[in-house]
């Protein structure tokens, strides 16, 4: 591999032993399915696909709450909604993509967030090897934890591939989930 894709990939993960025990995995890998390593269009895969994956999971490098943490006052108890949040994701059974959007509602209680927090926030924890239902419940709990609202909820809709292009081969099947916090149930703002 040449010397300055290494040093970016030890820019991406730090740990050189690692990296090199991953770049072995996926050099097997491609020689258990029966392909040619050493095949032009395959040469650098393994670097590619460390350089991929270290996207897929920078939700690691962050804890999503804290985009949460940058508030304002407000004097509305009015609902707030923010809705097709687009996110990807990695279905951590099989590692495979799923990918979707969410749909964020709270009722203030004295304070508010910008807007852009809730996609910060959700590709936060959606950047890590997740499950659509423990993904819609951090999103709620951060919400309701940080910005202690009144009341919120979460609803995500997402395409899972592990779903669609393999298994039971669902094609065009969705899966949504509910999370609310809170005495009211806001789930109406969001279908």
């Amino acid at each position: 591999m040449q010397e300055e894709k290494y040093n970016h990939l030890k820019e991406l993960f730090s740990d050189e032993e690692k990296i090199n025990q991953a770049i072995t995995g996926i050099e097997a890998l491609i020689d258990l399915i029966g392909e040619d390593v050493n095949r032009e269009g395959l040469q650098d895969t393994p670097y590619r696909f460390l350089k991929a994956f270290a996207e897929y999971s920078q939700g690691y490098k962050v804890d999503p709450k804290t985009y949460l943490e940058t508030q304002f006052e407000a004097e509305s108890h009015d609902v707030v909604v923010v809705r097709d949040i687009p996110f990807e994701s990695a279905c951590e059974h099989h590692l495979a993509r799923f990918h979707g959007v969410a749909h964020v509602a709270y009722i203030p209680n004295e304070k508010i967030t910008g807007l852009s927090k809730f996609p910060r926030m959700i590709n936060g924890y959606a950047r890590r090897l997740q499950v659509q239902e423990r993904l819609t419940a951090q999103a709620a709990d951060a919400i309701y934890e940080v910005l202690n609202p009144e009341a919120c909820a979460v609803v995500i809709e997402a395409t899972h591939s592990c779903m669609t292009a393999r298994g039971a081969m669902a094609h065009g099947s969705s899966t949504k989930t509910f999370a609310v916090r809170g005495e009211k149930n806001l789930l109406e703002y969001l279908k």
